[in-house]
Order: C-alpha cells, then structure tokens, then sequence
C-alpha cells in the first residue's frame, strides 16, 4: 500500500467514496497503479474488486473498489474480475467495529460465483485497516483455486481498536 489512511488523502477517499466524486477514484487508482507499476517480479493475473452488497451498491451508486481497478488494470494490463465473486450477506459499516467485530462482521460474507482458472490474483480495496474483509474474500479465493492472492489498497489506516 502506498500511502498512510491520513489527511489529506483520507479526505479524497471520502469525498470519492461517499460523495461519490469519481474523479478523485481515478487519481487514487493512478496513484497505486504507479506504486504497483515500480514493482518487481511476476504480478497477478486478475484484479477482483472487493464487492459491495447489492442493496450498499444501489445505495452508493457504483462499487469504489470497481472504480479504482480501472486505472490500475489500463496501466498494469490485468484483467478486472468484477463479477467472479459477490458479497452474499449485508454487512454492518466496519469502521465503529473493532477488530475481532470486523472479523465475524465479514465472515462467509463471500462467494466465487464464476470459474477462477488463474492461480495469483489481487484483491483490491480502498482502505485497508485490521484487513478482515481482504482476508476473507482471499480465503473464499483459495479455496475456489486461487495459489496466490495479493492484497491491494490505496491506504492503509490504523484501526482504532485493534
């Protein structure tokens, strides 16, 4: 992850997120494509972007996640897997949880719905702070084929209650 969940781009993930100002998600998805880009060695093969709950996604109006694999997979040349997998439960806001609430608010919140055919894939999200829902959909990953799973976000956040 490239940047500390701190001012002033706390404030761009915001008003991206939650305002919906999607002109900030795709400065945000250049900016970790040009730290993923500088990178070495063999890189995943599939972006999958951390899927919001349909009634989340119809609230919200677009996936954040979604939006920031767009720059990344033109930069990188990866594949968006945007639909391989979806979140079958509503899950609680985790940012008032504490670590071990985050966990059990995420647990078998996923499903592979599609075939997973590649074996290192990267699960992206936008902020990343215990990494439980990271960690869940990575394990629902593994167990649907998945050998290596990276785990990409634009801040990471230090979680209050860890």
């Amino acid at each position: 992850m490239p940047f500390r969940y701190a001012y002033p781009l706390d404030q761009l993930v915001r008003a991206f997120k939650y305002h919906g100002i999607l002109s900030y998600g795709r400065v945000l998805g250049s900016l970790l494509a040009d730290r993923l880009a500088a990178r070495a060695g063999p890189g995943p093969q599939l972006i999958v972007p951390v899927p919001l709950h349909p009634s989340r996604h119809r609230d919200r109006g677009f996936n954040q996640a979604e939006e920031l694999a767009r720059p990344i997979s033109r930069r990188l040349d990866i594949a968006i897997a945007d639909r391989l997998c979806r979140r079958v439960r509503a899950t609680a806001d985790q940012t008032e949880l504490d670590a071990r609430m985050r966990r059990r608010n995420v647990r078998h919140a996923f499903e592979v719905t599609g075939r997973l055919n590649l074996p290192h894939v990267a699960v992206l999200d936008d902020v990343l702070t215990t990494g439980s829902t990271a960690n869940e959909l990575a394990r629902v990953l593994k167990r649907a084929g998945a050998r290596t799973v990276e785990i990409w976000a634009v801040a990471r956040a230090q979680a209050a209650n860890t």
